[in-house]
């Protein structure tokens, strides 16, 4: 630990106030939805606890609002607050194993593309050109679609949350491969490689004991910034109406139920969770931006 605090990476976190705030904004964000069913006021998934008489209640320092409900309470009765905290739970969940996803198809084809090269590395890069040539929200939007058709209509409330992980997962493998593939090609010709072949060492055996490891460097960074990307995807997914449901409300969902009573005066079933989803996403991505900078050999 003390090596970590004498680090370059350290001194430069420490030079940054803009990354520092970023860093404890997006870390009290994974804080509240990791505990939300412990630090929520309400449980929005509880009907005991929802009742319809509370409905579109203003927040709290308005002349009608409740303290109960700080920031007011959607046309369900719903606690905003706590719709927050649950919905920013899904779109973490989705994000991150949105981009694992990502990173294992990636980072695997790139190595294959990469130290295989000829016909494989071919293949591999037309399919990743011809999807870059796509918005990768329209890709999301198609294989969200086509999935749905394969999920019995019973099931698809249960399944969104696999699916809308699926389609933002296949969106985002292109970026890491092409990124991995360019690393492999300048390992592959070193001498440590060159020394393993040599000893009779097998092709699997250099890619996932050699060559992987000097590789995911820049893995981590690209992994970072699409954190932001997946979130984002996530909820112009569910503000569409083909993301999560309404039983299972994510903030592009939240977003996308308010927005209907937006000029009808109840602006807080909206706005809040308009300024969670921005807040999250600009302070991941300032961090992802610092985390590129700090790992650039070339600022140092």
């Amino acid at each position: 630990m003390s090596r970590f605090f004498d680090s370059d990476i350290w001194w430069s976190f420490k030079r940054s106030p803009a990354t520092m705030i970023a860093a404890v904004l997006a870390l009290l964000f994974i804080l509240g939805a990791v505990l939300a069913p412990l630090i929520a006021p309400h449980n929005p998934y509880d009907l005991a606890q929802i009742s319809l008489l509370d409905s579109n209640l203003p927040p709290m320092w308005n002349t009608s609002g409740n303290a109960d409900f700080p920031l007011g309470t959607d046309q369900q009765g719903r606690d905003i607050l706590s719709t927050i905290m649950y919905g920013s739970r899904i779109s973490l969940l989705v994000a991150l194993c949105a981009v694992a996803m990502s990173i294992v198809m990636g980072v695997g084809l790139g190595l294959l593309a990469g130290y295989v090269g000829g016909r494989v590395d071919s293949i591999i890069m037309r399919i990743a050109d011809i999807q870059l040539t796509f918005p990768a929200i329209l890709v999301a939007l198609l294989i969200s679609g086509i999935g749905r058709q394969f999920v019995p209509r019973d099931l698809q409330d249960s399944l969104a949350l696999y699916v809308i992980i699926f389609s933002i997962g296949l969106t985002g493998w292109v970026q890491y491969a092409r990124t991995v593939r360019g690393s492999t090609l300048v390992e592959k010709s070193k001498e440590y490689v060159q020394a393993a072949r040599v000893i009779g060492v097998s092709k699997m055996a250099i890619m996932v004991r050699h060559v992987l490891p000097n590789v995911l460097g820049p893995v981590l960074v690209i992994a970072t910034l699409n954190i932001a990307n997946a979130i984002i995807a996530e909820a112009t997914l569910s503000f569409l109406g083909v993301g999560m449901p309404p039983t299972q409300p994510s903030l592009g969902t939240l977003i996308s139920e308010g927005q209907n009573y937006l000029f009808s005066g109840e602006w807080w079933i909206t706005v809040f969770p308009g300024i969670a989803l921005i807040v999250m996403v600009v302070s991941v991505n300032l961090v992802g931006d610092w985390l590129r900078d700090a790992l650039n050999p070339k600022l140092q």
